[in-house]
């Protein structure tokens, strides 16, 4: 029996995020927080707005992500300028070395995820995903 596209995909995700969660559970961290330390880590300073968009999460769920963030002390909210209708996030000391735990949480789940695949295949996997993430994203743009 050939397993569907959709299910793979839905399946492996699962498993990966079970993977993660159980490992940044014990940093201290909640379900949605690692994919915006992730994001904030190369967007700095980011909008509610960008970083919603950025991690695939509705509005009104991320911010409650970042109240129990900014409780944490991973994150602040500072106004720009003097323009006080705009917010942006960013990391506190606190938060940067939750990121270099993340990164090394991520690249040790990747490594598990990937083992045996020869590096070629690696790429290609990547090469696939990429495109896979671009399609779906155009899609809901139309």
């Amino acid at each position: 029996m050939e397993l569907s596209l959709h299910y793979l995909l839905m399946a492996n995700h699962s498993m990966l995020q079970k993977l993660v969660l159980s490992k940044t559970k014990e940093l201290g961290l909640t379900s949605g927080q690692p994919k915006v330390l992730d994001y904030l880590q190369d967007n700095d300073g980011a909008m509610q707005k960008d970083i919603a968009q950025g991690c695939h999460i509705e509005p009104s769920s991320l911010s409650t992500i970042l109240n129990g963030m900014e409780k944490a002390g991973l994150i602040e909210r500072k106004t720009p300028g003097e323009n006080r209708r705009t917010t942006c996030i960013y990391l506190t000391d606190e938060g940067r070395a939750r990121c270099t735990e993340l990164n090394e949480i991520f690249a040790s789940a990747e490594q598990q995820a990937l083992d045996g695949l020869s590096p070629a295949a690696r790429h290609a996997v990547r090469a696939l995903l990429a495109q896979i993430y671009n399609n779906l994203q155009s899609g809901e743009r139309k």
